[in-house]
């Protein structure tokens, strides 16, 4: 037998996402496509990805986009260079804006919003934002000593120094407070510390007996270095004694201001990303993110890799840390019941090792990051300290990982899937469709954008997905389709089953079906043995095209759809016929 002579349809729907990698592609996915994607709002069906549309000009980089909502008033905030400004005429380009702070640092930033009021860090700065001003973050005080005799030596009632500290030392302030009870004898009471920080104006002692405020050098007298105060007259009997005074530990604040990393987990803020601490969390006190104590702190492992990414997830804390040949990269805090400290959350390390390179997320309670090799997902069988990392990118990986700025990559959430910034090319990780590997492993199907603009930021807000570049603009994703997009969409290399023979298309009986956009200029093209043939321009005010290809003698070939106007495509057909066997 020197031939076969039946015809045979393809039928190419169903379309998944891309694949990129060696591997032979399915015909539900595309080796080759550019900016398309499904909207799952519209169908299920595969259409251009929305342009991006300007909305204002801050002049320097983007690196953050805040949307802060105060008595029912959404402020929105840009960080953008070394400023922070509230664009006043939001959407409106931002010739009303008012410059809230200078000094920030020129890096990614993040923020919480906690009790109305709105936290930001840098990386160098903490800083607070009522709806007025923005100012850095000021300590709760803390009682570091409660209810002593002037000695200050024992607490009253209490024949033990077991319960002389009564709340630890906050690091984001250098104030403290002794309380005393006056014993009707001495002039001179102990505080807890020695060293207070040198007599200025800013930073007098200040004392109350009863509530009534008493003054420093007018009625008593400090003795910085000895930490002892001593007044004019002797306190009442019974009465209560309270001082507030200042003593600052060096580089205690800069634990916290240095951190780049936060996430809300439990009821607190959860600090990391230290380069002074590299391998350290820290978080606040319960529900007061002004309060870091100087003992809540985690050491996850002995090593200096850095953290590089907090994800709560399955009721812990997941810290991800970058690669470490010696130890476990990644660890998990879980929030525990301490006779003491009410609440701890002691750091255990999973039997992962291989670590972060950029960023993690916890994405539709999926817990992953970015190592190396690609998305992980990591388990949550990793509990129970068994070997448990999916890897979730394969259909991408070839490409992903090439990306410049692969180890910068910018994550937001949108309608589904997880996008990942690296530079100005888009990953869609999509989350409405998965598959099982050959191994069983669970792998998500993948979408492929090209942005123009240099972008480098990207952000979600209820619903609306925001851009920002190195030059300071921001853009909105244009869902209403008013900006041109250059995209295309090509189905895998096709034997037809055939390897070994040549084949002849069918001019006829090729058809495509189309969501009806008002595009006049979809090109429809073959590749054939791998070289590009252009053959018609369709419009798809029918729902449908049909189109003439002849092309011969070729061992496989894809079909090409691509447009500067926005398509969509449901399916599409081709025919052919086997002929002989293929030659040399």
């Amino acid at each position: 037998m020197s031939s076969i002579t039946d015809l045979i349809t393809r039928n190419y729907t169903n379309f998944r996402g891309v694949d990129f990698s060696f591997n032979d592609v399915i015909l539900s996915r595309s080796p080759d496509a550019l900016n398309m994607w499904k909207n799952y709002k519209e169908g299920n069906f595969i259409q251009t990805s929305p342009g991006l549309k300007e909305l204002g000009d801050f002049g320097n980089q983007i690196y953050g986009l805040f949307f802060y909502q105060v008595n029912n008033v959404v402020q929105v905030l840009v960080h953008s260079g070394t400023k922070m400004y509230k664009w006043n005429n939001y959407p409106n380009s931002p010739v009303n804006k008012t410059e809230l702070y200078t000094g920030l640092n020129p890096k990614a930033s993040n923020s919480f919003v906690f009790n109305n009021i709105f936290f930001f860090k840098d990386g160098i700065n903490y800083l607070e934002y009522d709806g007025e001003t923005m100012k850095e973050v000021v300590g709760t005080v803390p009682v570091t000593s409660y209810w002593k005799n002037p000695a200050g030596d024992t607490p009253i009632d209490s024949d033990t120094d077991s319960d002389l500290v009564y709340q630890p030392i906050n690091c984001l302030t250098s104030w403290r407070r002794n309380y005393f009870i006056a014993d009707g004898k001495s002039k001179e009471y102990k505080l807890d510390t020695i060293d207070l920080d040198p007599l200025s104006m800013s930073n007098l002692v200040t004392a109350t007996i009863n509530g009534s405020s008493k003054t420093e050098n007018i009625d008593f007298n400090v003795d910085r270095k000895n930490g002892t105060i001593t007044f004019n007259d002797i306190p009442p009997i019974d009465n209560e004694v309270m001082f507030t005074f200042s003593k600052t530990i060096a580089y205690h604040k800069d634990r916290i201001n240095k951190c780049n990393l936060l996430c809300e987990f439990d009821n607190r803020i959860f600090f990391s990303g230290n380069v002074d601490y590299p391998n350290s969390v820290f978080h606040c006190m319960l529900n007061d993110p002004r309060y870091v104590s100087d003992m809540s702190y985690y050491e996850c492992g002995l090593d200096l890799a850095p953290v590089k990414a907090l994800i709560p997830g399955n009721g812990v804390l997941w810290v991800i840390k970058e690669i470490n040949q010696n130890s476990s990269s990644v660890y998990y805090l879980t929030p525990t019941l301490d006779n003491t400290l009410s609440k701890i959350y002691p750091s255990v390390n999973g039997s992962i090792a291989l670590g972060c390179v950029s960023k993690g997320i916890n994405f539709n309670d999926d817990v992953v990051f970015f190592s190396k090799q690609g998305l992980e997902s990591v388990s949550s069988s990793a509990l129970y300290s068994e070997q448990v990392l999916e890897h979730r990118s394969s259909l991408v990986d070839r490409k992903m990982l090439s990306e410049n700025d692969y180890d910068k990559v910018e994550l937001a959430e949108f309608n589904g899937y997880l996008l990942c910034l690296m530079g100005s090319h888009v990953y869609l990780a999509n989350s409405n469709e998965l598959y099982q590997d050959s191994t069983g492993t669970k792998q998500y199907e993948w979408y492929y954008w090209e942005l123009a603009n240099n972008i480098n930021f990207i952000k979600e807000y209820r619903q609306k997905l925001f851009f920002g570049n190195a030059v300071g603009k921001i853009y909105q994703l244009d869902v209403e389709g008013e900006e041109s997009v250059e995209s295309y969409w090509t189905t895998p290399k096709d034997d037809f089953g055939y390897p070994a023979y040549t084949k002849t298309t069918n001019k006829r009986g090729n058809v495509a079906d189309l969501k009806v956009m008002n595009n006049d200029s979809i090109k429809v093209s073959t590749i054939v043995d791998g070289v590009l043939k252009e053959k018609t321009t369709l419009s798809d005010a029918t729902g449908h095209i049909t189109y003439r290809i002849k092309d011969k003698k070729f061992k496989d070939i894809q079909l090409k759809f691509s447009s500067n106007k926005p398509f969509g495509l449901f399916s599409c057909t081709l025919q052919g016929f086997v002929a002989g066997y293929l030659k040399k």
